[in-house]
Protein backbone atom coordinates (compact mmCIF):
# COMPACT_ATOMS: atom_id res chain seq x y z
CA UNK A 1 0.00 0.00 0.00
CA UNK A 2 1.40 3.69 -0.91
CA UNK A 3 0.31 6.34 1.21
CA UNK A 4 0.53 10.27 -0.18
CA UNK A 5 -0.40 12.81 2.65
CA UNK A 6 -0.74 15.99 -0.22
CA UNK A 7 1.75 18.83 1.16
CA UNK A 8 3.26 16.20 3.44
CA UNK A 9 4.79 13.86 0.90
CA UNK A 10 8.35 14.43 1.52
CA UNK A 11 7.66 14.60 5.60
CA UNK A 12 8.92 11.19 6.83
CA UNK A 13 5.53 9.81 7.81
CA UNK A 14 4.66 6.48 9.02
CA UNK A 15 0.97 5.47 7.84
CA UNK A 16 -1.54 3.10 8.99
CA UNK A 17 -5.00 2.08 7.74
CA UNK A 18 -7.36 0.58 11.16
CA UNK A 19 -8.54 -2.42 9.23
CA UNK A 20 -10.22 -3.64 12.99
CA UNK A 21 -13.26 -2.50 12.28
CA UNK A 22 -13.82 -3.38 8.65
CA UNK A 23 -13.01 -7.22 9.56
CA UNK A 24 -16.34 -7.17 12.37
CA UNK A 25 -18.84 -5.66 10.71
CA UNK A 26 -21.57 -6.94 7.66
CA UNK A 27 -22.08 -4.83 4.64
CA UNK A 28 -25.48 -3.93 3.10
CA UNK A 29 -24.53 -3.76 -0.33
CA UNK A 30 -21.86 -4.46 -2.86
CA UNK A 31 -20.95 -0.44 -3.10
CA UNK A 32 -21.06 -0.88 0.93
CA UNK A 33 -18.48 -3.93 0.22
CA UNK A 34 -16.62 -1.96 -2.08
CA UNK A 35 -16.36 1.15 -0.09
CA UNK A 36 -14.65 -1.26 2.96
CA UNK A 37 -12.34 -3.28 1.04
CA UNK A 38 -11.54 -1.77 -2.40
CA UNK A 39 -9.98 -2.94 -5.25
CA UNK A 40 -6.59 -3.65 -5.84
CA UNK A 41 -5.16 -1.06 -7.25
CA UNK A 42 -7.66 1.79 -6.35
CA UNK A 43 -6.84 5.05 -5.60
CA UNK A 44 -9.00 6.00 -2.25
CA UNK A 45 -9.74 9.06 -0.05
CA UNK A 46 -9.05 8.57 4.03
CA UNK A 47 -9.40 10.69 6.18
CA UNK A 48 -6.17 11.24 9.20
CA UNK A 49 -7.62 9.59 12.27
CA UNK A 50 -5.07 10.20 14.77
CA UNK A 51 -1.51 11.74 14.79
CA UNK A 52 1.85 10.50 17.03
CA UNK A 53 4.72 12.38 17.31
CA UNK A 54 6.07 11.19 20.68
CA UNK A 55 9.22 8.98 18.82
CA UNK A 56 10.28 9.91 15.06
CA UNK A 57 8.88 8.96 12.23
CA UNK A 58 5.82 10.64 12.79
CA UNK A 59 3.08 8.03 13.41
CA UNK A 60 0.08 8.81 11.15
CA UNK A 61 -3.01 6.35 11.59
CA UNK A 62 -6.22 7.15 8.75
CA UNK A 63 -9.36 5.51 8.30
CA UNK A 64 -11.36 4.55 5.47
CA UNK A 65 -14.62 4.07 6.98
CA UNK A 66 -17.33 5.78 4.76
CA UNK A 67 -19.28 7.03 8.14
CA UNK A 68 -15.54 8.75 8.96
CA UNK A 69 -15.07 10.49 5.27
CA UNK A 70 -18.76 12.64 6.14
CA UNK A 71 -17.98 13.35 10.01
CA UNK A 72 -14.87 11.41 12.05
CA UNK A 73 -16.34 11.06 15.85
CA UNK A 74 -13.73 10.79 18.96
CA UNK A 75 -13.98 10.91 22.10
CA UNK A 76 -13.09 13.85 24.10
CA UNK A 77 -10.08 13.09 26.80
CA UNK A 78 -11.38 14.89 29.51
CA UNK A 79 -15.49 13.32 29.65
CA UNK A 80 -15.99 10.85 27.26
CA UNK A 81 -19.00 11.89 25.36
CA UNK A 82 -18.22 11.67 21.46
CA UNK A 83 -17.51 14.63 19.66
CA UNK A 84 -17.31 15.84 15.86
CA UNK A 85 -13.82 16.47 14.46
CA UNK A 86 -14.09 18.99 11.54
CA UNK A 87 -16.37 21.43 9.75
CA UNK A 88 -19.21 21.46 11.71
CA UNK A 89 -17.90 20.16 14.82
CA UNK A 90 -16.95 21.11 18.15
CA UNK A 91 -13.87 19.66 19.03
CA UNK A 92 -10.00 21.20 19.97
CA UNK A 93 -7.35 19.27 19.21
CA UNK A 94 -4.96 19.70 21.65
CA UNK A 95 -1.03 19.02 21.19
CA UNK A 96 1.24 19.22 24.37
CA UNK A 97 4.67 19.83 24.04
CA UNK A 98 7.54 20.14 26.36
CA UNK A 99 10.13 23.22 26.16
CA UNK A 100 13.13 20.87 26.83
CA UNK A 101 13.34 17.60 24.75
CA UNK A 102 11.19 16.14 21.71
CA UNK A 103 7.74 14.13 21.75
CA UNK A 104 4.41 15.73 22.18
CA UNK A 105 0.82 14.79 22.67
CA UNK A 106 -2.58 15.20 21.27
CA UNK A 107 -5.51 15.74 23.54
CA UNK A 108 -8.86 15.99 21.84
CA UNK A 109 -11.51 18.21 23.85
CA UNK A 110 -14.75 19.69 23.45
CA UNK A 111 -14.49 23.46 23.98
CA UNK A 112 -16.60 23.56 27.09
CA UNK A 113 -14.73 21.08 28.72
CA UNK A 114 -11.47 22.57 28.12
CA UNK A 115 -12.87 26.16 29.20
CA UNK A 116 -14.11 24.13 32.67
CA UNK A 117 -10.87 23.43 33.31
CA UNK A 118 -9.71 26.93 32.98
CA UNK A 119 -8.75 28.68 36.22
CA UNK A 120 -12.56 31.13 36.72
CA UNK A 121 -10.43 34.00 37.42
CA UNK A 122 -8.31 33.35 33.87
CA UNK A 123 -11.43 34.36 32.24
CA UNK A 124 -9.95 35.96 29.50
CA UNK A 125 -8.15 32.28 28.61
CA UNK A 126 -11.81 30.61 29.41
CA UNK A 127 -13.60 33.05 26.78
CA UNK A 128 -10.58 32.05 23.74
CA UNK A 129 -10.73 28.06 24.45
CA UNK A 130 -14.55 28.80 23.64
CA UNK A 131 -14.13 30.95 20.40
CA UNK A 132 -10.92 29.43 19.13
CA UNK A 133 -11.20 27.79 15.57
CA UNK A 134 -14.73 29.64 15.25
CA UNK A 135 -15.26 32.19 12.66
CA UNK A 136 -17.73 34.74 13.86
Amino acid sequence: MLVEIVGYENAGLSASIDMIQQFSQTTSSHDELLALFPPIGSQIDAVIEQIHRWHPPVSVRLTIRPADLESLVWSCDFCGEPITLGPGGDALVLDSRSSDGPGSHTIISHRQCLAERIRPENSGERARALKIGKMC
